[in-house]
This record gives C-alpha cells, structure tokens and sequence, in this order.
C-alpha cells in the first residue's frame, strides 16, 4: 500500500457508528499513565464488549454445571447451550454441519490437534509438507517435530520484500512427495492477506490437503469454509472479542472421520474396557475431559455481537483505519513500514531508525499507546526483512481515526526523545 494511497482523514460511513460501539467496550474508557488508553494491539487480544462480558456472568451464576452426562436441570441447560455455542460458530463460519466444528483451546492447539491426528497417521518417511515463510511459530513447530519424527521433509514458500507469497514458488514446491499444505490467512506480523482459496484449489487439483491458519482473519472479515473448500481451519475466541482459553478448528467431516483422537479420557468415549476402548463419533472424539464451558457460551455471544454488527461493515471501517493510518506514517521521515502487500488486514509493522522497537514501545505506553513490539513468534519473517523485530500496531473496528492521530503524535515524540 503506497503512501499516497490517502493522506486525508478517512471517516467511515454514517452506518458504522464508532463511538456507539465503544461504549459496549468498558475497558476502553481506562487511563494509562493519565492518559485516555489507545489500544492497538488487537492481533495479540481483542477486547470483550459488556454484552459477551454479561453472557459469562449469566452462565457463571444462572446455569453452570459439566456438560453431555448429566440428567439433572443444571447439566441439562449446560449442555443445551454449550451445544447452541457450537451451532452459532458452524453458522459463523457457515460449515455444512456443527459436528465439524470442534472446541479447543485456541489456534494453537487446533494446528496440534491436527498434526497429531491427521499428521501422524497419514505422513510418513519421505513425505513433504509445505508451509510459508508469513507462517506463525504454532504453523511451523508442530510440523517440525512431526517431519522428526517421521523422517519428513518441510517446504517453504518465500514471500518478496513487499511481504506477498510468490505463488509460482507455491505451486512448484509441489510433488508426488508432497502430503500437506499448512497456510496462514492473514499474516500476524505484516497483515498481509494470502490468496488462500487459489492456493487450496491448486492443491487440491493434486490431492493435498489444507490447514488454514485463520487466527488473524476471522475477527476483521467474512470465513467461509465451504467457499473456501478448506479442509481445516483454526482460530481463536480472544482475537474475536471471545474469552481466552477457547478456539475452534473447523475440519471437513470425512477428514475428521479418519482421524485418530489427539487427547484420552473422558466424553472423547462411547466405551471403555482394559481390552478396547471405542472412540466417540466426532465432534466428542476430539474433546476429551470438561471443556471450556462458560469460553465456548461467550465465544457464541462474541460472534452473535459481530454478526450484529455485520463482518462487512467491520472490514470497511477497519480499511479505511489502515490507509489513513500507512498514509500518515509512511510521511514520516525515518519511519519504514514493514509489509506493504497490495491485499493487507488492519496490521501496521513499523521501524523507526536508531530506535530499537522495545524503546518504541515503552515510551508509547507512557503516553497511553497499547501496541505490540518483537519478533510477533513470526521469526522467519523477520530473517528475511533483516530485522530482529518490529513494533505492529493492529486495528480493531473499536478503533478510531482520532487513536491513529494519537499514534502518529506519539511516533513523532518517541523520534524527538532520540534526536
């Protein structure tokens, strides 16, 4: 994105009303260091509005109990709205049926889930697994120790200076060796948005499967699996105005099918016996032992209060966030963006010459400026920008043109203090 894409204050349109929408946010009317809190650092945590805030209390206190093998009332409602919670993220996500959509403890575990279950069994000596340089650390580690154990081959797909993936470079990676393709949407450390549904239709025109890693892409835009033809996709509910604690992996229900369980114990079981044990039909084989409950009732409120609002209207405002603010920082003499991909998310790495990014940081949470500084567990792309780390800003569509005039004051001051 050029600078002189927009130098003008964007507003957004009279439908997307900003300031209502913040006032469903409590914890943005904090001061920090006596200053009104900037927060812009929305790909590490979003914040929870009062509506999913309530949610958690009601369950807490009106309709708590464990879930599926209870007769009595409580575990009755439980499980009756543990279950609801999974149908509105099959609904968010729009997969062809709730079964597909498995509970787990974030992106993180998902990415495992799958390496464990469909991984282990299926790639073996010899196979290849292609992953991308824009990957998060969860997309690469569980693919290594997989390729270790199994005496596998991990690809990489490079990206150019701009931060895109060269798609040629993709498509050639491909073999009578190559087993599966892991992808992220939305790169966390640059905001770049990959071609994911071309890069999925050309490996499934050769039999591999996809994993998309979603954790950045489903907060600021529309998911759908089943346009997307994925066979996995995996995200978080602290990223989508959600709880911690609490994620989804989508998986193509054949898929799942053939999986082997990733965790033992309990509800993952129709029958134990010291001979043999039968696994549960899915979704329960993948959920082993009392899930997260009240996490997985507010990540259903988190998306009902996104859906209200419209993932449409939440994309726009968050664009027009992001050209406003990469026209006024890239004006800035000695500031350099990092990342600068045609096709971007509301994710803004920056670098301020002769200022580490950790000092940047720190004198902006002096004046009230929450962003993100260090390698973002993105260490590849920063090998291949040459830069040991960056300080990101990240946009929600709480934010406001007003926090980004704040940011770009606060850059200015943070160059004055080291001149």
């Amino acid at each position: 994105m050029s600078a002189n894409q927009t130098t003008q204050k964007i507003r957004s349109t009279s439908a997307f009303d900003v300031e209502r929408i913040r006032a469903d946010f409590p914890i943005l009317k904090l001061k920090v260091n006596d200053k009104p809190l900037v927060y812009l650092d929305n790909a590490a945590s979003s914040q929870m509005p009062q509506q999913v805030i309530d949610r958690l209390v009601y369950y807490q206190t009106k309709q708590h109990a464990n879930i599926h093998r209870g007769v009595h009332y409580l575990s009755e409602v439980a499980t009756s709205e543990f279950e609801e919670a999974r149908r509105k993220l099959q609904r968010f996500i729009n997969a062809n049926e709730d079964r597909e959509v498995i509970f787990t403890s974030g992106t993180t575990e998902a990415i495992n889930l799958v390496m464990h279950g469909y991984g282990r069994k299926f790639i073996g000596a010899g196979d290849e697994i292609i992953l991308t340089t824009l990957e998060h650390h969860a997309n690469i580690v569980p693919w290594q120790m997989l390729a270790e154990e199994k005496g596998a081959k991990i690809r990489v797909v490079p990206i150019n200076d701009a931060g895109e993936l060269l798609i040629d470079e993709y498509e050639k990676l491909f073999n009578d060796r190559t087993k599966f393709v892991g992808v992220t949407h939305v790169s966390n450390a640059l905001g770049s948005i990959n071609p994911i549904k071309e890069m999925i239709a050309f490996a499934h025109a050769r039999g591999v499967p996809v994993l998309v890693d979603g954790a950045q892409a489903a907060p600021h835009t529309k998911i759908d699996v089943q346009d997307l033809n994925c066979d996995f996709y995996a995200f978080s509910g602290h990223k989508l105005c959600g709880p911690t604690g609490i994620g989804i992996l989508y998986g193509r229900a054949e898929l799942l099918e053939s999986m082997q369980p990733f965790k033992g114990g309990g509800d993952m079981i129709l029958s134990v016996t010291f001979e043999k044990t039968t696994y549960n039909t899915i979704p329960h084989k993948f959920e082993a032992g009392t899930p997260p409950i009240s996490a997985a009732i507010g990540l259903g409120a988190a998306v009902d209060y996104l859906s209200a609002i419209g993932m449409d209207a939440i994309a726009a405002h968050e664009l027009d966030l992001l050209k406003y603010a990469t026209g006024q920082i890239s004006s800035i003499a000695g500031v350099r963006v990092m990342g600068t991909a045609e096709h971007k998310a509301a994710v803004l790495s920056f670098a301020v010459d002769g200022v580490h990014p950790h000092d940047i940081g720190t004198l902006l949470n002096q004046e009230g400026i929450a962003v993100r500084t260090g390698h973002h567990c993105a260490q590849p792309v920063m090998q291949r920008l040459h830069v040991p780390a960056t300080s990101r800003a990240s946009f929600a569509f709480y934010n406001t043109m007003d926090e980004v005039d704040a940011l770009i004051a606060g850059i200015r001051t943070v160059q004055k203090i080291f001149t």
